[in-house]
């Protein structure tokens, strides 16, 4: 049975002079994501699919490379927009994050409403299914909008409890219900 597996780009370079959508993937990424690509958990992947943005694009394309495949790009399966702020301190980002979980119906500090995001990338993957073939689909994303996604198909409100741990996660779906049959595990071992 096929299946949809939503994964979240690793660990990144951080660099508050770079807007966030262009931060690269760090070596501790690029390892864990190319550990990943061995796994048995890859192996029925026939289609990738990428946010627009660059750290997610970098993950997508190790994975595809060791499978054989392109990717694909859409720029609706991005993390919900924070250009309002751009760069937080991880504190400061920690808590406005809570506060954009807890009031899905609100806009934070001008970030996008997690509601807005949350029918965005849902809408996103719809259209990504409707023109899948067979073997498993692989959407290489954010951890923000893969909660948002999880919280949908598994018919939980919107809530930070079902946010992954740290970078570097994914989760698996089944299709074409869409229904998960698992929660957040890690890529790698970190």
């Amino acid at each position: 049975m096929a299946s949809l597996l939503f994964v979240t780009h690793p660990e990144v370079v951080v660099d508050p002079a770079v807007p966030i959508e262009r931060w690269q993937l760090s070596h501790k990424g690029i390892e864990r994501i190319r550990a990943f690509s061995r796994s048995s958990v890859c192996a029925d992947v026939r289609t990738v699919w990428a946010s627009g943005e660059t750290k997610a694009i970098e993950a997508a394309g190790i994975l595809a490379g060791a499978l054989g495949l392109g990717i694909q790009v859409s720029k609706d399966l991005g993390e919900n927009d924070r250009s309002a702020t751009g760069f937080l301190p991880p504190a400061e980002f920690e808590a406005v994050a809570d506060a954009f979980f807890a009031n899905p119906n609100t806009s934070i500090h001008g970030w996008e409403r997690a509601i807005d995001a949350q029918t965005r990338v849902r809408q996103a993957v719809l259209r990504i299914l409707a023109q899948h073939g067979e073997g498993d689909v692989a959407v290489v994303s954010h951890g923000a909008v893969g909660t948002l996604l999880f919280c949908a198909l598994s018919g939980h409100a919107i809530s930070r409890t079902f946010d992954q741990p740290s970078q570097g996660h994914w989760w698996k779906a089944v299709l074409p219900s869409l229904r998960p049959t698992s929660g957040w595990a890690p890529i790698a071992p970190r």
